[in-house]
């Protein structure tokens, strides 16, 4: 599986930002797709998920700000980012997860970042 995102930049606080994932590959082992972030202080942190089913969970300081979403067609998933805050600051990663049954272990996939930058 290859990710490749986009959709990083400069906006002001209070701005939106939508960032993109395609997804290439073996795309049908993937179970779930995430947007993690990472600065320099912090590990890489989950921020939101979409599983193969559907559902979606937040990490609690992006809950109503933020979306997840995907484009099966377009084997795409989107995270669209509203009233960003200077705390989103971040560079964001692209996360695809495979479920090894046979073992229950997991395989991930990471995209390249993505930087978002948030001015106050």
């Amino acid at each position: 599986v290859q990710l490749q995102a986009s959709g990083g930049g400069l906006v002001q606080g209070g701005g939106s930002l939508r960032l993109s994932c395609v997804a290439s590959g073996n795309i049908f082992s993937i179970d779930a797709v995430g947007w993690y972030r990472q600065t320099p202080e912090k590990q890489r942190d989950l921020v939101a998920q979409i599983t193969r089913g559907g559902s979606t969970t937040y990490e609690d300081a992006v809950k109503g700000r933020f979306t997840i979403s995907r484009d099966n067609a377009k084997n795409t998933v989107y995270l669209q980012m509203n009233s960003l805050k200077p705390e989103d600051t971040a560079v964001y990663y692209c996360n695809a997860r495979t479920v090894v049954l046979t073992t229950l272990s997991d395989i991930n996939y990471w995209g390249q970042g993505t930087l978002v930058t948030v001015s106050s």
